[in-house]
């Protein structure tokens, strides 16, 4: 799914510029390192609570709504 793919690609350069890895991301973020590592890849069936939660970190949500062309 694109839109997992761009949340993730978002998570993963936004962690980085953090400088942290993802054990560091996950820890901080309350998350699984598990997690951290799919929602990077672009896994399609991931909790949309823990997408938030990680996007969270750097003022972010995702909202249901019209997709975007």
């Amino acid at each position: 799914m694109f839109i997992m793919n761009r949340i993730g690609n978002y998570i993963k350069e936004e962690r980085k510029k953090a400088g942290l890895t993802q054990e560091e991301f996950a820890m901080r973020a309350g998350l699984g390192l598990r997690f951290v590592r799919e929602l990077e890849q672009g896994k399609e069936t991931v909790r949309l609570d823990k997408v938030n939660q990680a996007l969270a970190m750097f003022g972010k949500e995702a909202v249901p709504g019209e997709r975007e062309e």
